[in-house]
């Protein structure tokens, strides 16, 4: 056990490592390249510079939005994953990504913004992530019994229902607004608000914490819910919790960045490849892997033609499908 658990916090501290690193280059490049040995006086001299301004008010808020966001939809693939014992489960299946698109087309089409405020956007988005989430869980559950199967499919269908809608909204509202809903939902690091970024740090990092006290329950329900009775765990509770955490970490992250592919379903099966199914490993290295796959592809996006800048969704679904498509392809990936 001594050795699993160094094994353990090496890999901890090799992704710390990495994320620092990816991190600094982050602040670094773009459009201005600022030198290292300036990063961390910049950081902490008072305002007025204009390096200081594109560090700490423009490049720091994308890097912790992208912890905070890859991150949580690392953590939630995790453990719909775990939890329904089926590979291609995310973040987005269950319709969560769907309900949040459809409130913010809504708030878009009504001009409530506007009427609202600045919050409008993440308020509506998480409202529509919400609403889904109760209808699949109601349509899903009978008699305090969650039926996985039917989760999936009700979650599927919903989403199916909700990207139907979102186009037809699309095809009828004005061209501004068409703007505005498209680019949302190609997804983007770029929130000025810091209440906002504070809030998806900690919702994302509450959501870790909270899943490790299921990190036990989830290796027992990998090998069957049958298995994992007989174990004494308490499965229908377990799936509910487990459905609560992931659902609401990833409305959070949707409802701020907006629709950010990828990551949740091909992170967690990358990070399976060098530390293992054990959850009480995979949910940490699953997470700071995820934070640091967003960071590097919202580096991409804002560097790789400058000066102009793609939706980091258009990175994170290129880079992520590349890797899904390799760790399918390796033995001892799929649950």
């Amino acid at each position: 056990m001594r050795k699993k658990l160094a094994s353990w916090l090496i890999w901890v501290l090799v992704l710390l490592g990495i994320l620092l690193a990816v991190s600094i280059v982050s602040l670094c490049i773009g459009t201005t390249a600022i030198p290292l040995k300036k990063i961390l006086p910049l950081l902490f001299e008072g305002k007025g510079g204009v390096e200081h301004s594109i560090v700490a008010e423009i490049r720091l808020p994308r890097i912790l939005l992208g912890f905070a966001v890859g991150g949580g939809l690392s953590l939630a693939g995790v453990l719909l994953q775990g939890m329904f014992r089926n590979p291609l489960v995310e973040p987005y299946t269950l319709g969560i990504s769907g309900g949040a698109a459809l409130g913010v087309c809504l708030n878009i089409v009504l001009g409530l913004r506007s009427g609202i405020g600045g919050f409008s956007m993440p308020l509506s988005g998480f409202l529509g992530a919400v609403v889904v989430i109760l209808l699949v869980y109601t349509l899903s559950a009978r008699k305090g019994i969650l039926k996985i199967h039917g989760l999936l499919l009700t979650g599927v269908m919903i989403s199916f229902v909700a990207s139907s809608l979102i186009m037809l909204m699309m095809a009828i509202s004005r061209s501004e607004d068409l703007h505005g809903i498209i680019f949302w939902i190609m997804g983007s690091l770029e929130e000025p608000k810091w209440s906002l970024i504070k809030l998806a740090l900690g919702v994302s990092l509450l959501g870790l914490v909270v899943s490790y006290f299921f990190s036990v329950r989830l290796n027992a329900l990998s090998l069957g819910e049958e298995e994992a009775m007989h174990l004494g765990i308490d499965t229908e509770a377990t799936k509910r919790y487990l459905f609560i955490i992931a659902s609401m970490v990833t409305g959070c992250c949707v409802s701020i960045t907006g629709i950010i592919g990828f990551v949740g379903l091909a992170v967690p099966h990358f990070v399976r490849m060098f530390v293992g199914q054990d959850h009480r490993i995979l949910l940490i290295a699953s997470f700071l892997s995820g934070a640091i796959f967003l960071i590097v592809s919202d580096t991409i996006a804002r560097t790789i033609i400058l000066p102009l800048e793609l939706p980091v969704g258009v990175v994170t679904g290129i880079v992520g499908g590349i890797i899904f498509v390799y760790a399918l392809t390796k033995r001892g990936v799929v649950l």
